[in-house]
C-alpha cells in the first residue's frame, strides 16, 4: 500500500458524484512578508503562461478585492468551456502582517531567539528527527544557525585585528587606551555585518532565520498572535461558505490549499473548521484539503505541540474531507515520504485511516529538461514550483487541481491529463515531452 512518495489510506472516503461546476478555494501563503502582493501576481502570471503554453483559451479573471479587515484578498476565475473548467472563487487568507512584525524586531533579538531555539531542538533530539525525515531540510534549518556562528567568528577576528592596531600591543599601532580601542573593535565587528545586509538577504539568511524561529515558537506554544489568526481564518471560511449558499451560489467543492508554512496553517484551520461546523463536508459540498511542500513536521514533532498532533489526528480519521499532501524529493524544504500517522506516532486506536493521500509532484516529469537543469540547484525556485505552471502535462497540475472539473479525490486517483492543443517549445526545436508520472505500483485505490 505504501511507497516513499505514494500512499493511499485504506479508509479513504468516496467523493460526491458529478463534476465540479463551482468551486471555492481558500489559499494560505507560507511565511512571507509580501503575501498580499506576491500571490495574486504569481497566480495571474502563471495561469497566463499555462494558457499560452498549452494553447488554451483565456479565462476571465476578476480584479482582486481586499476585505475591510485587510486579511482576505478575493477574486473570481470564470468557467472554461474548452476544458470544462469550473467557475472558481478564490480567497487568499493573509497573515503577512504577522510575518512583517517578526522581520521588524531587532536583529539581535532574532539572533538570540534562533540560538536558543536551535540549541534546545538539538539537545531535545528534535533536530535529529528532522534529519531522519529529510537531511536536506535539516541543513536548511541549521543554515542560519551556522551562519550566525561564522559571522560572529569573523566579527571577533576583525575586532581583534582592529584592537591590536589601535591599542598598545604593537609598536606600529596608534597606542589608543583600552577604553577607546575596545569599543572601536566592537563597532567594526558590527558594521561589517550591516555592510553585507544586501548579500544576507540575497542568500535568504534573514528569511530562513525568522521562519525557523516562528516554527520553533509555535511548537512551544509561544505564538498567541498566530493562533488568534487561525481562529479568524476558520470563522471566515465557515461564514464564506454559508454566504455563498445563501446567495444561491453553493459550491460543489470547498478546497483549502496551503503551501510551505501555509500548509501547516491549512491543516490547523481545517481542523478548526471541522470542529466548529459539523455540517460542512456532510452534504452535497466536498471538503478538500491540499498541502504543498509542507513543513508540518517542523512544529508537529516538537514535544510541546500536543494540540497540533491532536488536530492532525482529527484530520487523519475524518471521513468528512479528503486531504492530499503533495511532496517532492527535489524540494529541500519539505519532507518527502512523511506520513503523519506513522511519523508522528499518532494513537488512532480503532479509528479509520481516511487521510492523507500522499503523492509526488513529479517535478522531473512536469518540467522540461532545460527548465529542470536551470532550477534544480535553486532551492527557493524549486520550492515554488508547486504553484507554477507545468512545462508539460502531468498528473500534478496546480491549475487543473484548483480550476478543473474533477473533484480532488478523483483528480488524485484517476486524473484526467489533458493533452495540450499547442505545446510551445521552451527552446529552439522544443523539448522532448517526458511521460506523465504514473502512480507507484501496488498503491491501493
Amino acid at each position: 500500500m505504501t511507497s516513499p512518495l505514494s500512499y493511499t489510506p485504506p479508509d479513504l472516503q468516496p467523493s460526491r458524484p458529478g463534476p465540479v461546476r463551482r468551486r471555492h478555494v481558500f489559499y494560505i501563503p507560507g511565511y512571507d512578508p509580501e503575501g498580499r502582493t506576491r500571490y495574486r501576481l504569481l497566480f495571474v502570471r502563471e495561469l497566463t503562461r499555462r494558457t499560452k503554453r498549452f494553447g488554451e483559451g483565456k479565462r476571465a479573471i476578476s480584479p482582486a478585492s481586499l476585505s475591510e479587515c485587510g486579511l482576505v484578498q478575493s477574486w473570481r476565475v470564470g468557467a472554461h468551456a474548452q476544458t470544462n473548467g469550473a467557475e472558481t472563487s478564490y480567497d487568499v487568507l493573509l497573515w503577512d502582517d504577522i510575518v512583517a512584525r517578526d522581520f521588524a524586531r531587532p536583529r539581535a533579538l532574532s539572533v538570540a531567539l534562533l540560538l536558543a531555539g536551535t540549541t534546545h531542538c538539538i539537545v531535545a533530539g528534535a533536530m535529529a528527527r528532522f534529519y531522519r525525515l529529510n537531511w536536506k531540510y535539516g541543513n536548511v534549518i541549521l543554515y542560519p544557525f551556522v551562519m550566525v556562528l561564522l559571522l560572529a567568528l569573523v566579527s571577533v577576528v576583525l575586532g581583534m585585528v582592529v584592537h591590536d592596531h589601535l591599542g598598545d600591543r604593537f609598536g606600529h599601532s596608534m597606542r589608543l587606551p583600552l577604553w577607546a580601542s575596545v569599543p572601536a573593535a566592537i563597532l567594526v565587528g558590527i558594521l561589517w555585518i550591516a555592510a553585507i545586509e544586501t548579500l544576507l538577504n540575497r542568500i535568504f539568511f534573514w528569511q530562513l532565520l525568522n521562519d525557523w524561529v516562528f516554527n520553533y515558537q509555535h511548537g512551544q506554544g509561544r505564538r498567541p498572535d498566530y493562533v488568534r489568526r487561525l481562529d479568524v481564518f476558520a470563522d471566515h471560511m465557515i461564514a464564506r461558505v454559508a454566504e455563498l449558499a445563501a446567495a444561491g451560489e453553493a459550491v460543489d467543492e470547498v478546497m483549502i490549499v496551503g503551501h510551505s508554512s501555509g500548509a501547516l496553517t491549512a491543516v490547523e484551520v481545517a481542523a478548526r473548521v471541522l470542529a466548529r461546523d459539523p455540517r460542512l463536508g456532510e452534504g452535497a459540498t466536498n471538503l478538500a484539503l491540499v498541502t504543498l511542500g509542507s513543513g508540518l513536521p517542523l512544529v508537529a514533532i516538537q514535544p510541546q505541540a500536543a494540540a497540533l498532533r491532536e488536530e492532525v489526528k482529527a484530520l487523519v480519521t475524518s471521513p468528512r474531507l479528503v486531504w492530499l499532501d503533495v511532496q517532492a524529493p527535489q524540494d529541500w524544504m519539505n519532507f518527502p515520504g512523511f506520513i503523519p500517522q506513522k511519523d508522528l506516532a499518532l494513537d488512532l486506536g480503532d479509528a479509520p485511516v481516511a487521510n492523507p493521500l500522499v503523492r509526488s509532484a513529479c517535478f522531473r516529469e512536469i518540467l522540461s529538461p532545460e527548465t529542470y537543469a536551470r532550477v534544480k540547484n535553486r532551492p527557493f525556485r524549486m520550492h515554488f514550483q508547486f504553484l507554477l505552471a507545468n512545462d508539460v502535462p502531468g498528473a500534478y497540475d496546480f491549475f487543473s487541481m484548483t480550476l478543473g472539473p474533477q473533484r480532488l479525490r478523483e483528480r488524485v486517483l484517476e486524473p484526467i491529463v489533458e493533452r495540450p492543443l499547442v505545446l510551445r517549445p521552451q527552446a529552439e526545436g522544443g523539448p522532448e515531452v517526458p511521460p506523465v508520472c504514473p502512480p507507484a505500483a501496488g498503491v491501493a485505490a
